[in-house]
């Protein structure tokens, strides 16, 4: 699965490149945005809740995540009026690490409001990761998509970016294979996560 990705294929765009490409084809008449994220700590760039939760500020991190409801309600009622469905897989490690619980409490709020996320340990995809983790993938209805590369800080650095529509078509079958073995967002949520006290960030 995804061999497309393997060895460094595509066209290497900067992250500005990978931003501004990504913007023209989410603009345009898609109606699906699916994600697969394999990576279980990131730092994210300009994401308020995010510098607390790496501060220490666990309290204030979930705070600055419910403050954004409004923005996040009005994001996915806009993607319910142009028939856009936003799919995302999260393969999880155990124990989950900070990065990811904090993560997943974002995820519940998107969940809440219209996002369809499923989650996957990352146990159940071991014979596809004998050479190396799965891709991280967007990939944007028939048009486009990218695997995302990070920096050596774990910084979104850019994306690799494909076009061609039968290795699109192919990545969109093994992601739906992929998805459909996920654990409802919710379920996973409240068994896994909600139990946790504050993370401790090193």
């Amino acid at each position: 699965m995804f061999e497309c990705f393997r060895d460094g294929a595509g066209e290497i765009l900067k992250r500005p490149d990978y931003l501004a490409d990504f913007g023209r084809f989410y603009e345009s008449d898609i109606s699906l945005l699916a994600k697969i994220e394999r990576g279980q700590t990131f730092k994210e760039q300009g994401s308020p809740s995010w510098d607390a939760f790496a501060s220490g500020d666990w309290a204030g991190a979930l705070r600055l995540i419910e403050a954004g409801r409004d923005s996040v309600a009005a994001y996915f009622q806009g993607c319910a009026r142009r028939g856009l469905a936003f799919r995302r897989l999260r393969i999880v490690e155990f124990p989950v690490a900070p990065y990811l619980q904090w993560e997943m409490n974002s995820f519940r709020l998107r969940s809440e409001l219209g996002e369809e996320i499923r989650v996957l340990d990352a146990r159940e995809i071991a014979d596809l990761e004998r050479a190396e983790p799965l891709p991280e993938v967007v990939v944007l209805g028939n048009s486009v998509m990218y695997a995302v590369i990070y920096d050596e800080e774990l910084k979104g650095a850019g994306a690799r970016r494909f076009t061609d529509s039968e290795r699109i078509a192919t990545t969109l079958t093994e992601f739906e294979s992929l998805y459909r073995k996920g654990e409802e967002f919710s379920e996973f949520f409240e068994r896994e996560i909600a139990p946790l006290g504050p993370p401790t960030v090193r």
